[in-house]
């Protein structure tokens, strides 16, 4: 017995709602254009995304920092849990995608900067320290001093009892980059968990819950 697929379910499985598409598009046009700085050729999926940003607090007025926002999957999720809370500061070093996220995410005060200047960049905004740093850098990607610049200005704006998340990519854990990535994370954190597997994102990845910057 064969079955055939009608056209309408044909079309609804190749569907991609407009702004998807959009944002899509524009991240594989940076991605060609700077593969090593976009880590990635499509835009996290809302389940990444939820699982990311599940540090950020759902009460108070907490300081969230966001690393490599990009078109704005991680974006969207911290303004939905903030809620008006808090302050939501965006670091974004491309233009365009800076661009396109103050003009998506007017309660996100996005900055077009690079993350190695984190604690001038809350200087500069009468910030003393973050609660949560939520990274979307492809960390496994840059050189080690850059990596290595990176986390220390990270933890150096961290609360005591911050937090801090990033995600790696499955197929990339056994590859010496991405050990280096985890070995870094506890030589900063007192705690670093991984989440589950988070198979609903191109490609599957999981998340790393690090706590506690050491001093």
């Amino acid at each position: 017995m064969t079955t055939s697929t009608s056209p309408r379910r044909a079309r609804h499985c190749c569907f991609r709602p407009p702004q998807e598409a959009n944002d899509y598009s524009l991240f594989l046009r940076r991605w060609v254009r700077s593969p090593a700085r976009m880590g990635a050729i499509a835009p996290s999926s809302r389940h990444l995304a939820e699982a990311v940003c599940a540090p950020v607090p759902e009460r108070g007025e907490p300081v969230v920092v966001e690393l490599g926002a990009g078109t704005g999957p991680f974006t969207a999720e911290i303004q939905r849990r903030l809620g008006g809370r808090g302050r939501h500061l965006a670091v974004e070093i491309d233009p365009l995608l800076a661009q396109r996220l103050r003009d998506r995410h007017p309660g996100a005060e996005v900055i077009q900067r690079d993350a190695v200047h984190l604690r001038h960049l809350l200087d500069e905004r009468g910030i003393e320290s973050a609660d949560v740093v939520v990274s979307g850098l492809p960390w496994a990607l840059f050189p080690t001093a850059v990596r290595h610049r990176l986390m220390d200005a990270t933890s150096a704006v961290l609360a005591p009892a911050g937090a801090f998340t990033a995600f790696t990519y499955l197929h990339a854990v056994p590859l010496s980059p991405a050990r280096r990535f985890r070995g870094l994370l506890a030589e900063h954190f007192e705690e670093v968990v991984p989440s589950r597997t988070i198979w609903r994102n191109t490609p599957p990845a999981f998340v790393l819950h690090a706590r506690r910057p050491r001093p």
